[in-house]
Parts: C-alpha cells; sequence; structure tokens
C-alpha cells in the first residue's frame, strides 16, 4: 500500500461532527474544478495516491484527472464502491430504467435482461459484478491498484452472514480489474473472522481506530484483541474520533499501534495537509525511532 493518501470526503460535505462546516466545504468545492486543485496541492506537497468513493460528482472529476498528463501519470486512485446514495436518488430522479441506463456498463436490453435474471434468480455474484462494472467505468483511464468495498455493504453482507460474496469481489477484482480488493467497515474485529473463514488471507481492511473508540463497534480493546491475533493489512480511518479528539493525542495512539499500516484522513487547504504530514512523521518517528511506517492520507469514511 502507498505510504500517504489523500482523501475525498471533505469535498462533499462529509463531516461526522458539525453540520456547519460541512455545508461550508460544499460551498467551497462546488465546483469540480476547485476539487482538482486542491488534490494538485497535496500532489505539490507529496502525495501520489487519492483515495475516492464514486460519488455522482466523480465522474467528471476523474475526466478532469485523465485529461491532466501530470495527474494522470502521477496519481494513483484507490476507489470506494457503491455510493449508495447515488443509485438513490438516481431511482428517484429517472426511475429503475433510467438508472440502468445511467450506470451499467452495457445496453440498457442487456443490462435489464442481464440484472433482471440475477435478481429473480437471487444470483448475488452477478449482481455484484455488475454493480462493480457500472461504479468502475469512470476509472478506466486511471491507475486503480487497490478497490475498496465500501461499509454500507460489508457490513450488510456480514450482517446476512454472505461471507462467500465477500471472497467473490475479491475475486472478481483481481480477475477482472488486476488489482487488490480492499474492505472497509464499523466492525473490524467481525469482519477478520468472517474473511479468515472463506480463506482472505491477509486481507486489506479499512476501519475505525481512534483514541476514543469512536465508530468502533464492540469497542476500542476489542479493536486491538483483533489486531493482535488476525494477520491483516488495517487502515485506519477517523483517527481524530470525528474531530473531536487533538491532533497529537489522536495520532500518538494510533502510531502506537503495531498492526496498523496506514493512517487515513483529510484536509481541505495547504496548511492543513502540511501540518497533518508533518505531525504523523513526528509520531512515526518516536514510535519506530526512525523507520518508516506506512501512512494512508484519507477523510474520514
Amino acid at each position: 500500500m502507498n505510504r500517504i493518501i489523500y482523501g475525498d470526503n471533505q469535498f462533499f460535505g462529509v463531516n461526522h461532527v458539525s453540520d456547519e462546516k460541512a455545508r461550508n466545504q460544499s460551498i467551497k468545492f462546488r465546483e469540480d474544478e476547485s476539487i482538482v486543485k486542491t488534490i494538485r496541492i497535496a500532489m505539490d506537497e507529496g502525495i501520489d495516491t487519492f483515495m475516492c468513493t464514486t460519488h455522482e460528482r466523480m465522474f467528471n472529476i476523474s475526466k478532469l484527472i485523465s485529461n491532466d498528463v501530470n495527474m494522470r501519470e502521477g496519481l494513483t486512485v484507490y476507489p470506494c464502491l457503491p455510493y449508495a446514495h447515488k443509485y438513490a436518488n438516481a431511482v428517484t430522479e429517472l426511475g429503475i430504467m433510467g438508472t440502468l441506463k445511467q450506470y451499467m456498463p452495457l445496453n440498457i436490453g442487456e443490462a435489464f435482461i442481464k440484472g433482471g435474471t440475477a435478481f429473480f434468480r437471487k444470483d448475488y455474484m452477478k449482481m455484484m459484478e455488475l454493480l462493480v462494472d457500472a461504479e468502475l467505468k469512470m476509472f478506466k483511464h486511471i491507475n486503480t491498484p487497490i478497490i475498496f468495498l465500501q461499509n454500507v455493504i460489508t457490513d450488510l453482507l456480514l450482517g446476512l452472514g454472505m461471507n462467500e460474496v465477500l471472497l467473490s469481489f475479491k475475486n472478481y477484482i483481481e480477475t477482472k480489474y488486476n488489482a487488490e480488493a480492499g474492505f472497509i467497515t464499523m466492525n473490524m474485529p467481525l469482519l477478520m473472522e468472517a474473511l479468515e473463514s472463506v480463506g482472505v488471507d491477509d486481507p486489506i481492511i479499512c476501519s475505525s481506530i481512534n483514541v476514543d473508540g469512536f465508530r468502533m463497534s464492540g469497542g476500542k480493546e476489542a479493536y486491538e484483541n483483533a489486531m493482535k491475533n488476525h494477520d491483516a493489512r488495517i487502515i485506519a480511518m477517523q483517527v481524530f474520533s470525528g474531530g473531536s479528539t487533538s491532533p497529537d493525542k489522536a495520532l500518538e495512539y494510533v502510531c502506537g499501534l503495531p498492526a496498523v499500516e496506514s493512517i487515513l484522513f483529510g484536509a481541505s487547504n495547504r496548511d492543513n495537509i502540511r501540518d497533518t504530514i508533518s505531525r504523523i512523521r513526528k509520531f512515526d518517528k518516536i514510535v519506530n525511532h526512525g523507520e518508516k511506517n506506512e501512512i494512508l492520507i484519507h477523510e474520514t469514511i
């Protein structure tokens, strides 16, 4: 995994503590070019990877990235799919057939027949493949070495006990897209057990990990025990507990966890990006006595 990743949630008004801050960010980034400009700033600060949801605005932003030679060649993208609100809004505005036409990578007739057959046969694997293809078509000309399944689906499958679909997602991503699969979850201990049960070794797992136990299902101690007892490439998100913890307190805790390979958070301007990188490197150096620790920079999911 890459050392530093820049995330997208701040661009789309996602803030888990302050609605006012979320509104202000939505206004600041209402133009696609303002988002691309900020990604360029992050690249200037040494970040070469962008982790993003498949928000409907990403279709145009991906085009802007593809059309910029420096960004296309210098930036790696980690998509996180699906973006559930996009489909809910599309069905409301366009209807089911209109949604299929807009998002499916097949012609509308084939999509309806293939998707309809999958539904009535309860062919969850085929529906998963259709969904993945629909979400990833916007990244056709962009390097995407890791593709993540969003927690809204990961945790739904966990709750239904459909662990084989998680395995199928991993296999499909590896076979069709020549990429690694990652899983985002709000219940890391349960996901680790589920993936092990279907033979997934050393998975890439992204989950809330922070000093306050914020959005850590089962509590902080359960996560710490899971990290000691299971092999996984772990990415810590929401490390600032949604903004309620001081940066030093938050990063001292997360950087002190040996099992955490990566840290994810986001920032909306150059000063905050630079400051966060500096703080992570400071605590990384203290904990590892100068040894490098893999770090990802991303907004909380």
